[in-house]
């Protein structure tokens, strides 16, 4: 598991560069069938990279604390370890932040596989588009009424809520679901070509 978790978060932190050197060499082909044909496989890799931000943030929050090994039980110890992170933004209540830890990581799961399998790309995009934009205007929120504390993320090592963490969020994670986003909406846009060679 913790090759997993490893894999995960590094896919997680530097897939993006494949997803924006894939974007720059979408701009450089010309034949349009060839275009349509590269960014088909493009959206398949993002889709891999942008899930395993939800299967890493959701594994960095349900792994177990140090010293405890893979169980119900230390699953459960970490989403309440987690809770106290949620809660330490002071935007719900500590029912209404008890209840967000212990639905967000298997929520973040589910994303993640979606995304991964590619049913339903546009719709699972937005989701995660939206997902990444709330997290990061719970950061702002935070970093605006002065707080210190741990962004929660669970992707990578602890990172304080502040100007750092919105620009990894912003560029490693919201940005390839932006752009995952938009390659699947301009896909279903595109003419498909006939073996005769007519567009329809």
């Amino acid at each position: 598991m913790n090759v997993l978790g490893w894999l995960l978060t590094e896919l997680a932190t530097y897939g993006y560069w494949l997803i924006l050197a894939g974007v720059i060499a979408t701009f450089c082909v010309r034949n349009s069938e060839n275009r349509r044909q590269l960014v088909r496989v493009l959206l398949m890799a993002g889709g891999v990279i942008v899930g395993s931000i939800f299967l890493a943030a959701a594994y960095g929050k349900m792994k177990p604390l140090p010293g405890l090994d893979w169980s119900w039980a230390s699953i459960q110890a970490s989403i309440a370890f987690f809770a106290m992170q949620v809660e330490s933004y002071q935007l719900l209540s500590p029912q209404g932040s008890n209840m967000l830890a212990h639905l967000l990581p298997f929520a973040e799961l589910f994303l993640g596989l979606w995304l991964v399998s590619g049913i339903g790309r546009r719709f699972s995009g937005i989701v995660a588009s939206l997902a990444l934009s709330g997290f990061i205007i719970a950061i702002i929120s935070a970093y605006l009424r002065g707080l210190k504390i741990d962004c929660g993320c669970g992707i990578g090592p602890p990172e304080q809520a502040g100007p750092a963490a919105l620009l990894r969020d912003g560029l490693k994670f919201l940005l390839p679901a932006l752009l995952v986003t938009v390659g699947a909406f301009w896909m279903r846009r595109q003419p498909r070509a006939t073996p005769e060679g007519l567009q329809v």
